[in-house]
């Protein structure tokens, strides 16, 4: 789904704060399975370890929300230029956003521990602290090392830790012994899998059996051209954009099919087409690696483990759907009729109630940071509006949507914007309200339209960039792709030692770091004016055909092209009045985004932000007298 331009103009302010989670290991996403069910970090009952293992841990109470160490406890949330943000409009703003979310989770939450009660699973903190070290001790570090960097990295911390991920995984273990035995079956299996031979191959993939049966006859005439018709034809885009290339092909991890077929390759051998699902496939085994000289004796416990935790996931689902087909759960919160007898509930569970305050709290906590950051930003738009006396009509809202409409291709018969059918895919396929859309979309982008519109002019400078982009003359070109100055600077001499075109190509599919450049031997697409790769522009156009370039450092890359001659400038006319609009219109829309961006920059420069949740504080920037501020400054219009 595409965004609207403020979305896009606001992106690092709106949402640096994002609290992600990664997979720590795979006894973390196998708990996802079962107490996060639809919804990441997911609290649950335990009494938590503290940070330091010397130090006593402290028991949480779990009717209440999890504190986090160093959250202001006042409720003021954040001061935006003196006005403020409570924590009751944060926290509602939170539920609004993802109330439905967090409730199922949270009524998950009281599934599983009412379903451990019942069947008097416990968890002591005993075990608690063991899993903890446990964990530390497999990535190699010290227990206040593991936790420092949970809530470094991760943003965990470490009474979220126990509650959230340790306690699920040991209760989960106490639920299901009977199922995570191990067998020496098992165990061979994924020995076979880690250390076991594989085949290094590269694969063709067509939904279309008759072509399968083509491409494969030119094969058998001609294996060598694997990686050209992979290329042309293979509809797996990632394998395709680099020859056909995968990753090795292990034993008991994969199509059974497709393993049986590679093992019994040899190298340069081209298989039979295999059937998978709806999809016809080819592989060509490029060789065959012996297995790794492992004694199974020395990685049996890991193994074991690693078996333990994937049946742990199969266990949690079954175990979640039998506590969800005994439990008696009501959802108060979509419920006008319910909402009413039970003012400030949304959710019962077998009867025990969870209550707007709790669901409200719980939302705070996981998303207040990543909402406080929207909240500031829509505040800081506000008080620029207010200060400018520039109004957000509903017409300007309207115009924003049918906008978006157009990008995206949604029109009516007529070839204007279908508003009501855009307005629909939003909501169904972004998951939100109107109002929400309208809210946090919409209106952020019509704002920063209305306040930056009027500094934006389309040049004739621009016009005719643009039109030198789109139209003017190309330099085709190959090229390789260095990681360092050193190798680059062997590489152009070998390059310039041998000026042939083959020989380029060899070194670009030898050398070339880019996967692209390297599958298709350095071939690029080719070059333009004002494509927003200047340095690399400039020396391409420097070149005759046949002629090396220097070496282009581009960010902490290094380039070398080859120019293998030039395209025509396409026969079009600049003083088409057809052609000039549709130039005028388009640099007008990228430098408009452009100016959004910048506007927000500079709104935020000079605003006053205090920040409570997060304990940080941003302050008006003072360059001195006459200084022009750099990330303000008017920036060179790039056409395309």
């Amino acid at each position: 789904m595409s965004c609207t331009e403020a979305e896009a103009a606001m992106r690092a302010a709106e949402w640096k704060h994002r609290f992600i989670w990664f997979g720590i290991a795979t006894t973390v996403l196998g708990v996802a399975v079962l107490i996060r069910w639809t919804q990441g970090d997911v609290p649950a009952s335990a009494a938590a370890p503290a940070a330091n293992s010397a130090t006593p841990a402290v028991a949480v109470d779990e009717s209440q929300p999890l504190p986090r160490p160093g959250r202001p406890t006042h409720n003021v949330m954040a001061l935006v230029n003196g006005k403020d943000i409570s924590r009751e409009a944060l926290a509602d703003a939170c539920v609004q956003r993802f109330g439905e979310d967090v409730l199922e989770s949270l009524v998950n939450k009281r599934l599983i521990t009412n379903h451990c009660a019942n069947h008097d699973i416990k968890v002591t903190q005993a075990e608690i602290d063991a899993e903890i070290d446990r964990m530390a001790k497999r990535f190699q570090l010290g227990r206040e090392q593991w936790l420092d960097m949970l809530e470094k990295e991760r943003g965990v911390t470490a009474q979220e830790y126990a509650r959230d991920i340790v306690w699920p995984t040991l209760a989960l273990r106490k639920l299901a012994d009977k199922e995570l035995q191990v067998s020496p079956e098992e165990i061979q299996k994924a020995y076979e899998q880690e250390f076991g031979p594989m085949v290094r191959a590269r694969l063709i993939a067509v939904s279309d059996g008759a072509k399968a049966r083509q491409i494969h006859a030119q094969l058998a005439a001609n294996p060598d051209s694997f990686a050209k018709l992979a290329i042309e034809h293979s509809e797996d885009v990632n394998s395709a954009s680099i020859g056909g290339m995968i990753q090795p092909i292990r034993r008991h991890v994969g199509d059974p099919a497709i393993e049986a077929e590679a093992f019994r390759l040899q190298p340069g051998q081209i298989s039979a087409i295999i059937q998978v699902a709806q999809q016809f496939i080819i592989l060509k085994c490029d060789e065959q690696l012996q297995p790794q000289p492992m004694p199974l004796a020395q990685v049996q416990e890991r193994l074991v483990e690693r078996i333990k935790e994937e049946k742990l996931r199969d266990a949690a689902t079954g175990i979640f759907e039998k506590v969800q087909q005994t439990a008696v759960v009501k959802n108060v919160y979509n419920d006008p009729e319910l909402s009413k007898t039970m003012p400030g509930v949304v959710a019962t569970v077998n009867g025990d109630r969870i209550t707007m305050q709790e669901l409200g709290a719980e939302c705070l906590l996981r998303h207040g940071e990543e909402v406080l950051e929207g909240e500031i930003s829509r505040t800081l738009l506000e008080q620029e509006l207010q200060a400018t006396g520039v109004k957000v009509l509903p017409e300007d809202l309207d115009a924003e949507m049918r906008h978006a409409a157009e990008l995206a291709g949604v029109l009516d018969a007529q070839g204007n914007a279908d508003l009501p059918k855009w307005i629909e895919t939003v909501v169904a396929e972004q998951g939100v309200t109107k109002e929400r859309y309208l809210r946090d979309s919409v209106w952020p982008s019509a704002a920063l339209k209305k306040l930056s519109a009027k500094d934006v002019q389309v040049t004739e400078e621009d016009i005719a960039k643009g039109f030198d982009a789109n139209y003017g003359e190309r330099v085709r070109c190959r090229a390789i792709v260095l990681g360092n100055l050193r190798r680059a600077q062997e590489v152009w001499n070998k390059a310039r030692q041998n000026p042939s075109p083959e020989y380029f190509g060899d070194l670009a599919a030898e050398y070339s770091v880019e996967p692209t450049s390297k599958a298709l031997r350095g071939e690029v697409p080719p070059l333009g004016r004002h494509g927003g790769q200047k340095l690399l522009e400039d020396a391409a156009f420097k070149l005759q055909n046949g002629e090396l370039s220097e070496i282009v450092q581009m960010g902490d890359k290094f380039v070398i092209l080859r120019c293998e001659g030039r395209t025509e400038r396409m026969d079009i006319d600049l003083n088409d009045p057809q052609v000039r609009t549709i130039l005028q219109r388009d640099i007008f829309e990228k430098k408009l985004r452009m100016a959004m961006g910048e506007k927000f920059e500079e709104i935020n420069s000079r605003a006053r932000v205090d920040n409570y949740l997060v304990g940080s504080t941003h302050s008006p920037d003072q360059p001195k007298a006459g200084a022009v501020r750099e990330d303000t400054a008017v920036r060179p219009t790039v056409a395309r």
